[in-house]
């Protein structure tokens, strides 16, 4: 039989449970994927940020989320979205309603890997979004299907609210000239690689831009789709179309919902060209043979972090600025 006493003492444990604070977040880090452990072995999207930010963190499970949560004692956490949208969408809103994290003043920072059409970027590029755009919510047919050269693309009414976010221009303009100064890494290969395209842009060495994000399911490729990427982008009063990824769109409508995107900030590096060269076909670039890759993966994932880390630390730094909202730039 319990005593009287260890009955009390279980009733005030389980209240003393139940009562404890939540984890304050200063700044969430969402990734979309990792190769294999978060440290220690080749670098995916989140090893950079867990080395920098959780080699001592615990990992805490959340019910519905693609993977753990780290957050550091400066109010740092991270954690791994998966790839996609429903993936991602779905792990940042079981995230942010779990009742471990208080996210009521919180910055995010959206990070991964993208390819960069060769008019506009390069291997190794780090780009901040000023605006996420989605590519799939609308109407789309066959080109055959339709006038000879035209857009085979046409939005559909009452999409307005969540097919593009414009984030906080303020936040993007401190992200930008905190990175503006960060040497970004590079490799032979990404140098050789950069030198089959013609093009000024592609043949440059690293650096960090601005533009619109275009979030798509499907990893659209080829001359033709890129350039419907830019239409659409246009289309809807978007900046030039600099990126394409799989999930920032959908994590920052999940976001909006709840806390608003004035705090929003997304970056995403370069690790291929949207299309292939003039000297190869669309499916030959999309599935290269041995040692024909853009190379580059390694530097560019390294540079994501570099870029970001910056407004990271200078949000945690100066939090007393920042907790009320993003300051003037």
């Amino acid at each position: 039989m319990t005593s009287l006493w260890g009955a009390s003492a279980l009733v005030l444990g389980l209240a003393g449970a139940v009562s404890a604070e939540p984890v304050k977040v200063k700044v969430f880090i969402g990734a979309m994927f990792e190769i294999g452990a978060n440290s220690g072995d080749r670098a995916g999207e989140y090893q950079h940020w867990f080395e920098r930010y959780w080699q001592t963190a615990a990992a805490r499970t959340v019910p519905g989320a693609f993977a753990p949560v780290q957050c550091n004692d400066d109010g740092v956490c991270g954690s791994i979205l998966g790839m996609g949208k429903v993936n991602a969408a779905a792990s940042m809103q079981a995230i942010l309603l779990n009742p471990e994290f208080d996210f009521s003043e919180a910055y995010y920072l959206l990070t991964g890997v993208a390819g960069t059409p060769p008019a506009r970027g390069t291997i190794g590029d780090v780009v901040w979004a000023s605006w996420l755009v989605d590519y799939d919510l609308g109407h789309r047919w066959a080109p055959e299907e339709g006038t000879p050269g035209a857009p085979v693309f046409m939005p559909r009414k009452g999409y307005e609210g969540y097919r593009l976010h414009r984030l906080n221009p303020d936040l993007v303009a401190w992200g930008v000239r905190l990175s503006s100064g960060v040497a970004l890494r590079d490799s032979d290969a990404a140098r050789a690689y950069r030198m089959r395209y013609p093009e000024a842009a592609a043949q440059a060495a690293p650096s960090v831009k601005v533009g619109t994000h275009m979030t798509g399911d499907t990893f659209f490729h080829g001359p033709g789709l890129s350039a419907e990427a830019q239409y659409i982008s246009k289309l809807y009063g978007a900046d030039d179309y600099m990126v394409t990824e799989m999930e920032d769109n959908a994590i920052a409508q999940v976001i909006e919902r709840l806390h608003g995107t004035d705090r929003i900030a997304a970056i995403r590096g370069a690790v291929n060209f949207d299309q292939g060269n003039p000297n190869e076909t669309t499916l030959r670039h999309l599935d290269p043979a041995p040692g024909e890759t853009a190379g580059g993966f390694a530097e560019t994932v390294a540079n994501i972090a570099l870029v970001g880390a910056p407004l990271v630390d200078r949000i945690v730094a100066d939090w007393a600025e920042w907790q009320n909202g993003v300051p003037a730039p």
